[in-house]
């Protein structure tokens, strides 16, 4: 049997009316908008977006330690359910960075001892990356390290300076070729990002982690492990006597 025309004709459309929500509440003490932790790019969804807007909030300190942080507030903020929102408090809460509270999570407050700890096993792993990456490491490794290098050594601006110097680290550790160092070592910058004081990026000593980098090189290149090793312990013991000091003055 035929269909009419009528009959297979569909009304058009009603143009799309999108309900705009108004900014939500202050979501911690001392903090501000999420929003401005990565720019406005417009609503994320997933739980993935929610975490890297929270966790830059916090190592940019944003979001400093013992700041309440409630997933309704949150959840409101972003314009999207809670769910997301707890998902992305929990895996911040795995990598250290936040704990559980009463009324949610909070910027996780860290003593004297456990900041010590922290450094004592970076000290740990990525003397062990330095000394893989003396044999293990590819030429392709050492370019890399090599043009981080050059590039800070050219620099003077210790914003970029300080970027350079993590790209340098992360480069070491990637020529080590040990995916589980890496995996910890990032969580472990985290920790100690929150409690970034600016001692490290002071001048002077941005002229000693030249210095010492250039040392550290220098045992990749010829494949010295035992010195690239005892390079890296010197070079981060060194900075994380920089960081309990600038800890027991605050």
């Amino acid at each position: 049997m035929g269909v009419s025309n009528r009959e297979n004709t569909c009304p058009p459309k009603a143009p799309l009316r999108v309900r705009r929500r108004r900014a939500g509440p202050r979501y911690g003490r001392g903090a501000t908008s999420l929003s401005t932790a990565r720019g406005d790019r417009g609503a994320d969804t997933g739980a993935g977006s929610h975490y890297a807007r929270i966790r830059q909030s916090i190592l940019d300190g944003q979001s400093p330690p013992g700041t309440v942080l409630i997933p309704t507030g949150l959840s409101t903020q972003f314009n999207v359910s809670r769910t997301p929102v707890r998902e992305a408090l929990i895996r911040l809460e795995q990598e250290g960075l936040v704990t559980r509270a009463t009324r949610g999570y909070v910027v996780r407050t860290r003593t004297p001892q456990e900041i010590l700890e922290i450094c004592e096993a970076r000290i740990a792993l990525e003397s062990s990356a330095a000394q893989t990456a003396a044999t293990r490491r590819t030429e392709l490794d050492l370019a890399r390290l090599v043009h981080v290098h050059e590039s800070a050594a050219a620099s003077t601006d210790p914003a970029e300076l300080q970027e350079l110097n993590q790209q340098w680290h992360r480069a070491l550790r990637e020529a080590g070729h040990n995916a589980t160092i890496i995996e910890l070592m990032d969580r472990l910058d985290a920790q100690l990002k929150v409690y970034d004081s600016g001692t490290t990026t002071r001048p002077d000593n941005l002229t000693l982690i030249l210095e010492e980098h250039t040392r550290i090189l220098d045992a990749i290149r010829r494949g010295d492990a035992s010195a690239a090793r005892q390079h890296v312990i010197e070079h981060q013991s060194r900075t994380r006597d920089l960081r309990l000091a600038a800890l027991a003055r605050s």
